[in-house]
């Protein structure tokens, strides 16, 4: 029996990572438009409107992300019920490798064609390859423990290809 067939010795993994000038454009940005809402009622509706975009720098500036054998779950520090999971049985393999933001279309949450990532800053990524043919990015340190802990829990079905 290998270490990691024991139940009793499953490894987790979990790191937090966090973009400094996205939290602070998000705190900045969001006392901005409430003292400005508070100022000119005329524009209340606007300002309290824009406060979204505050939201989203705040909520994407700083994450958690943890592998375990059911998957890997990135999540936002500061809203954590705003979560995305990926259960091993989705991903086909994963690797750790240098990436620049533009390279999976820039910072905090995005998604392209055949690509969904988180990304906080360039440096070391966490690349996950799903079943269906798409990618799913997420810059983070370490990333290779990670990448290498999750292709340990592969569904064995995925490692035979």
């Amino acid at each position: 029996m290998k270490p990691h067939d024991d139940d009793s010795t499953r490894a987790v993994w979990n790191r937090s990572q966090s973009s400094g000038w996205m939290l602070a454009v998000g705190a900045i940005l969001g006392l901005g438009l409430i003292v400005f809402a508070v100022i000119d009622k005329t524009h209340r509706g606007v300002s309290l409107g824009l406060l979204l975009a505050a939201a989203a720098f705040l909520i994407t500036g700083a994450i958690k992300v943890t592998v375990s054998p059911r998957g890997v779950t990135v999540a936002s520090a500061l809203a954590p019920f705003l979560r995305q999971h990926i259960a091993m049985d989705r991903i086909k393999g994963a690797k750790a490798r240098w990436t620049r933001p533009l390279e999976i279309g820039g910072w905090g949450y995005r998604w392209k064609p055949g690509v969904r990532a988180v990304s906080l800053r360039k440096g070391d990524a966490l690349w996950l390859e799903l079943t269906r043919g798409t990618r799913f990015v997420i810059t983070i340190d370490d990333a290779q423990t990670a990448a290498d802990l999750v292709n340990r829990y592969l569904p064995q079905r995925h490692k035979d290809h």
